[in-house]
């Protein structure tokens, strides 16, 4: 259950959401018919030890609302003081808030809201509904998430307008935070709900690359959630030095990882801008350079071409992070493999 009223979401957030959200994947047995227990809880033990204060477990991916719960307790046994994201990406709003309601039970503390693929609003009140509803229907805090992948920009160019954004946060008194990517790439998303709404909720700026930059301008107290844990330590720290006041130290660890991240944002343009998925199998490789679980992941599931692979791990090496020797065939059969 949460560890806060509904009524006292935002105030929870605010002295909570500090630092950097990791994203993880669920790992799966070899047959895919069951969880990897033992590849989970390696994944947030590896998590915490990055310094990472929260996680968003995954789940745009072929899981049921049943074992995202077994995955969410495992997660809160192995990551205690981890602040744990429910993954509101399930296929209808029903489906979602049943998701929501067991993850809660297991354990989980916010939820970032997503919008099913089945989803075709023609309207802002469409959204608002669909958001109020579910914002309704759980206890939990909710991170707001407006982004190009859901395709509201049929409504309004930024996809979710300054007055809808307004209006939910009057009516939806557990709406804590925005994850504001209104118009990503560009920055114009972060730059709007900061300067009008920081002082009710908090603002995250997810993207590493904006982020570190942006902070000398804005003061931002979270980051997340994101795939930025493939760069092991790298954002938590240079996050910290940022908030601190360490601008200076931020931006070299920043400009010394910048291989790493050309290739990540090179990888990601042969698919994102053209599918609206993430490719999450992308992401848990990436993740597997860096030390974590890897392992398979249930159909359907995108692939990585061995170029994107190279180039991924390369990235690394040329930024003095911490990369794997193990060849990119051991990735499919995981480190606890089971």
């Amino acid at each position: 259950m949460a560890i806060y009223k509904k009524a006292d979401a935002r105030a929870w957030a605010r002295e909570n959401l500090v630092g950097c959200s990791a994203v993880t994947i669920p790992s799966f047995s070899a047959d895919l018919k069951r969880l990897n227990e033992r590849g989970i809880r390696h994944d947030i033990e590896h998590t915490v030890g990055l310094g990472y204060s929260a996680t968003l477990l995954c789940s745009e991916l072929a899981i049921t609302p049943q074992e995202n719960a077994q995955f969410t307790a495992w997660v809160r046994e192995s990551g205690k003081n981890l602040i744990l994201f429910f993954h509101a990406a399930f296929g209808t709003l029903a489906e979602n808030i049943e998701a929501a309601k067991l993850a809660e039970k297991a354990g989980a503390d916010i939820v970032l809201l997503s919008y099913p693929p089945q989803f075709w609003p023609t309207c802002e009140q469409e959204i608002y509904d669909y958001t109020k509803s579910f914002c309704d229907a759980t206890d939990l805090a909710v991170m707001l998430f407006p982004i190009p992948l859901w395709g509201f920009e049929r409504v309004h160019p930024s996809g979710m307008s300054l007055e809808l954004v307004r209006r939910l946060l009057a009516d939806c008194p557990n709406i804590a935070a925005i994850k504001a990517e209104q118009g990503f790439p560009l920055p114009a998303g972060i730059c709007e709900m900061y300067h009008h709404f920081r002082d009710q909720v908090v603002i995250s700026c997810p993207i590493e690359g904006d982020a570190i930059p942006l902070m000398s301008l804005m003061e931002l107290q979270f980051s997340g959630t994101s795939n930025t844990a493939w760069m092991s330590d790298y954002y938590p720290k240079a996050f910290e030095l940022a908030r601190t006041g360490r601008f200076e130290e931020a931006m070299e660890l920043y400009w010394k990882v910048n291989p790493a991240r050309g290739a990540n944002g090179a990888a990601a343009q042969t698919y994102a801008g053209g599918t609206g998925v993430l490719n999450r199998t992308m992401w848990k490789y990436q993740d597997w350079l860096a030390g974590f679980n890897g392992g398979p992941l249930r159909a359907p599931a995108m692939r990585v071409p061995d170029r994107l692979m190279k180039s991924l791990r390369q990235g690394l090496v040329a930024s003095g992070l911490p990369v794997t020797s193990d060849p990119d065939s051991a990735f499919m059969i995981g480190r606890n493999p089971c």
